[in-house]
């Protein structure tokens, strides 16, 4: 690449300094750091299931829920919650286990997920909600549409697998893959009640993962709720071909490919996807 292309797509934002190197890499082989702590209106704990389960709240307006990742937590949001809060009452939350949430000793099953999300609503007396869900988000988003269509109003699922065969073989093998480790255990040694527990976490979770979801073509064909299925061209762990499956199989649903970013675009490039996530909530 030439001095020049690559000053012209740093200006643009198209490449970012990879530090460890020294040297210019594109925006998808990057994991940013967190954006700052959103001050919340709101926060506290939620007894749902077994787990306390971290919750806060700010800004006016239609709710909506934002479902962060697995092995991430709420702040991931941090770029997205000021976007929406002057239009909207933003909700995040810690999925158990993760952020500053606890769990008990039951095994994590997206059922079990979709359920705290249940309770989190009950709890906080919403009948109805928008949801943007990040991948482990965006499939308990998923589950809730098929399963709950009266709770959801309009899903924006990022980085979503409804099928272990829609995941990507190796995903190890990706040279982002120490960073995004190491950006999830610095975030989970900062937040959680038992900050050295983060092998565990992940050993755990990466058996949820390795069976589910497995989910069908006629339960996801039950969906109503309007729905977005969004990725990044870059996508590290899921088959373009099964995201793609996965939008043509959902009644009505959108299909998005955001450029140049990759399973990680609402850190990597916030203002683009916040856009997006804003064009699809629309002003109601």
């Amino acid at each position: 690449m030439s001095r020049a292309l690559t000053a012209v797509l740093l200006a643009f934002g198209l490449l970012a300094i990879a530090p460890q190197q020294g040297v210019a890499a594109e925006r998808w082989q990057t994991i940013p750091a967190s954006a700052p702590a959103v001050p919340m209106q709101r926060e506290g704990h939620a007894d749902i299931n077994g787990a306390s389960i971290y919750y806060a709240m700010t800004g006016s307006g239609p709710p909506v829920l934002l479902l962060h990742g697995g092995l991430g937590s709420s702040n991931d949001w941090g770029n997205l919650v000021p976007a929406l809060a002057a239009q909207h009452t933003v909700i995040v939350m810690d999925s158990r286990g993760q952020g500053r949430s606890t769990r008990d000793a039951k095994p994590y099953k997206f059922e079990l997920m979709a359920h705290d999300v249940i309770g989190l609503l009950e709890q906080l007396k919403i009948e109805k909600v928008d949801i943007v869900g990040w991948s482990d988000g965006a499939n308990t988003g998923l589950l809730l549409a098929m399963h709950h269509p009266a709770l959801v109003g309009k899903l924006f699922a990022f980085g979503a697998n409804t099928s272990v065969s829609g995941l990507i073989d190796a995903p190890e093998k990706n040279p982002i893959f120490p960073m995004v480790m190491e950006h999830f255990a610095t975030g989970y040694a900062a937040l959680s009640s038992t900050p050295k527990d983060f092998e565990a976490l992940a050993g755990q979770m990466s058996s949820m993962w390795a069976a589910e979801p497995e989910w069908t073509d006629a339960q996801l064909a039950r969906i109503t709720s309007p729905v977005w299925i969004v990725d990044g061209d870059h996508e590290e762990f899921i088959k373009r071909s099964h995201t793609e499956h996965i939008a043509a199989t959902i009644p009505g649903a959108g299909l998005l490919i955001l450029p140049n970013v990759s399973h990680f675009a609402p850190v990597q490039a916030p203002e683009l996807f916040n856009a997006a996530v804003l064009q699809f909530l629309g002003p109601d």
